[in-house]
């Protein structure tokens, strides 16, 4: 699935260790500069980046080999069944759009997944931290709906309770339901929620890569780019 070699222009320099040096950059969260000496002149890789990022070659390849662990586990390539949630994260001072999600008490940005019932990734966006779960919920399946032909249920919490999300999440799809898994007034302490446990792990699987511990992005479309970069990492330890 890499893009195939210019026949024009000086050699290209080898993708396997540029995808090795991002990989390295999204587990380690050095900046680019700091990219060892080991790896593609530090240019070379944040450009290739860049240049996949902006055609939405990671989303591409983050699907790909979605597929792939799909059918190594007996799945279907495409889901009946998927579960969206949201995660508030603080935000470095790169001067990008951010905002304050007054729930959580956190200045930065909220990153909204849709994951299947592996917790391997669907869509993403990322939005302000003022962006509520409705919107931006309706930002992410606006954007994989189209090709998610054989979703049938869909698992929620309680930031997307109300008939005006459900009725929207039906004229974009009729035969899609709205399932929302609430949490007991009368449990206390931590108790585990049917399937929204599954998008939390993957929110747990992001965060042991410290470039996403915190947003340091100045772009929204950077910020989604390293989360679609980390899932290709987990997905390929999986295939390995």
């Amino acid at each position: 699935m890499l893009p195939k070699p210019s026949k024009r222009g000086r050699p290209r320099t080898n993708l396997r260790q540029v995808i090795d040096a991002m990989f390295y950059v999204v587990k380690a969260g050095i900046q680019w500069r700091y990219l060892p000496a080991d790896f593609p002149p530090w240019q070379t890789v944040y450009g290739i980046f860049r240049r996949w990022k902006l055609s939405y070659f990671w989303a591409a390849l983050n699907d790909a080999l979605r597929i792939l662990v799909r059918k190594a586990q007996g799945k279907h390539r495409q889901p009946t069944a998927a579960i969206l949630d949201s995660q508030s994260v603080k935000s470095a001072g790169h001067g990008g759009p951010v905002g304050f999600d007054a729930g959580k008490r956190i200045k930065g940005r909220k990153r909204h997944l849709l994951v299947d019932t592996l917790g391997l990734v669907l869509g993403v966006v990322v939005t302000p931290a003022d962006t509520t779960e409705r919107d931006g919920g309706k930002a992410v399946l606006g954007r994989v709906l189209c090709w998610l032909m054989r979703l049938r249920l869909l698992w929620v919490d309680g930031g997307y309770t109300g008939d005006a999300f459900a009725h929207w999440v039906k004229t974009l799809r009729p035969k899609l339901a709205v399932e929302v898994v609430k949490r007991s007034d009368a449990v206390q302490g931590f108790k585990v929620l049917p399937w929204r446990w599954v998008v939390e792990r993957t929110f747990g699987w992001l965060m042991y890569h410290r470039r996403l511990v915190r947003d340091y992005e100045r772009t929204i479309s950077s910020a989604e780019a390293w989360i679609y970069v980390a899932m290709i990492r987990i997905q390929l330890r999986r295939l390995a």
